[in-house]
């Protein structure tokens, strides 16, 4: 099955003084809007880091919970945190940091499927570069 997904970025302007949006098939994202200032500074509005950031989270986080299930175990809840590093124009880390309540799990296993998502989600193939993943069960 082959799934495909739009999203359309607009511009006006140089790249430090102008702006642009954001907009998603979904509608999800409708003219967000991003800028210099809200990607290399603290300004209003998104960045591509920051959908990354939240691509690779949700994208881990559904796939850990696909892996827990074809080991076993039905999670109550996974907490997916995910900050992207932006360093001299490429991006050089993806930190996952999951959170896992899952009853019966231990500890080992745990590490393993987080592993497994980590190796295995759409975002980390598409990535070409360090992935990290950290984890933690209530």
């Amino acid at each position: 099955m082959s799934i495909k997904r739009k999203a359309t970025a607009v511009w006006h302007g140089s790249g430090k003084d102008g702006k642009g949006t954001l907009s998603t098939h979904s509608t999800v994202l409708h003219n967000t809007q991003y800028s210099y200032s809200s990607r290399f500074e603290s300004g209003v509005g998104t960045n591509p880091e920051e959908l990354i950031a939240a691509a690779h989270a949700g994208c881990f986080t559904m796939k850990l919970s696909f892996v827990l299930g074809e080991a076993g175990f039905t999670p109550e809840e996974l907490k997916t945190d995910c900050l992207i590093t932006l360093d001299s124009g490429s991006i050089t880390e993806s930190r996952l940091t999951v959170h896992g309540k899952i009853p019966g799990i231990s500890y080992e296993k745990f590490l393993q499927c987080v592993e497994n998502a980590r190796a295995n989600c759409p975002i980390s193939k598409l990535l070409n570069t360090n992935i990290v993943a950290e984890a933690s069960l209530t």
